[in-house]
């Protein structure tokens, strides 16, 4: 990771796409976006160009990275670095039955020794940033000396920078949506590696909704992660900027926003991207505002058009304080 990074939308499967990520990018020039997460068996043998390719305005940029053998890893990463991606991440998060089956995700916490060898592989292929996304541990995991056992043997093999998830994730009896909400937050363990490992860049992530909350945490850590306050509530990336990264740029208006998106919908159309790909992202950009759900309806109508979206912009029902 980046030093200067210390704001990012987290990867968040079937939601970050290349889509989402430009939607994003109108709103802040400085917030670090990350894919979807992506296997290394599916760039290894499947289609690169569906899988990775983003527009240019999407850096700084991560590729999350699935996956367990090394060599795998090593192959996918440098396919990531030659593909223009600013940093490889390996998931060691996701609890979802589906990647523990691969043995990969938030399972690998068990075995950080695994992790530490696609480190290497990869750290000996690659020149750009490695870094880990996990937990703070996964089921019989009770003990923080167990999450410093991991992030000292995955730094010994490469790694300086991680961005933890405050909560244990249990790989059996919960889904993935209970895991991201029952298991209870533990920030102080976060903040604890960080005193821990003062020369390590470390991220924190969980139940974080505000850029209040987010500079708070800032005080203990080197980064802040958001993932579905900032899906839901996506207009809130409008003061990163401003408030995380003492930019002097002026606050973009939600119109601005929307009429940049709309010329960037025209684009894709002439490759055949279909309109409501791109506006199921949006439907979240007047959270809370006057005439939301009347937004909201318009893009789950049966069918979206960009003249619908032109229409609403010049009846002007929601930019008032816009």
């Amino acid at each position: 990771m980046n030093s200067q990074v210390k704001f990012s939308v987290a990867p968040m499967m079937d939601w970050t796409d290349r889509h989402c990520r430009y939607f994003y990018r109108l709103m802040s020039k400085n917030t670090q976006l990350w894919t979807e997460m992506v296997t290394a068996k599916a760039i290894i043998h499947g289609d690169k160009n569906r899988l990775l390719d983003y527009d240019a305005q999407e850096h700084p940029l991560v590729l999350q990275l699935g996956g367990s053998d090394p060599k795998e890893m090593a192959v996918a990463a440098k396919v990531g670095q030659d593909w223009g991606y600013d940093e490889i991440n390996i998931n060691v998060g996701c609890p979802s039955d589906r990647v523990q089956s691969g043995s990969f995700g938030a399972c690998l916490m068990q075995t950080p020794e695994t992790v530490a060898h696609c480190i290497e592989s990869m750290g000996a292929v690659i020149d750009i940033p490695l870094s880990v996304k996990s937990r703070i541990g996964v089921d019989d995991m009770e003990s923080y000396d167990e999450l410093s056992h991991f992030i000292e043997t995955v730094h010994k093999a490469g790694c300086d920078n991680f961005v933890i998830h405050a909560r244990k994730a249990w790989l059996k009896g919960l889904s993935p949506k209970e895991n991201r909400t029952v298991p209870p937050l533990n920030y102080d363990w976060v903040y604890r590696v960080k005193q821990d490992f003062p020369t390590l860049t470390i991220g924190i992530n969980g139940g974080i909704t505000t850029l209040d909350e987010a500079s708070e945490h800032l005080d203990h850590v080197d980064s802040v992660m958001l993932g579905r306050a900032a899906y839901h509530q996506p207009y809130l990336l409008a003061g990163v900027d401003q408030q995380i990264y003492q930019s002097e740029r002026s606050v973009v208006s939600r119109e601005q926003v929307l009429l940049e998106f709309i010329e960037y919908i025209k684009q894709q159309q002439t490759n055949a991207v279909p309109v409501r790909s791109m506006t199921r992202h949006i439907l979240g950009l007047y959270h809370a505002q006057p005439n939301a759900k009347k937004f909201k309806r318009l893009l789950s109508g049966k069918t979206v058009e960009i003249a619908h979206l032109y229409q609403w912009l010049e009846q002007g029902e929601v930019l008032v304080g816009s």
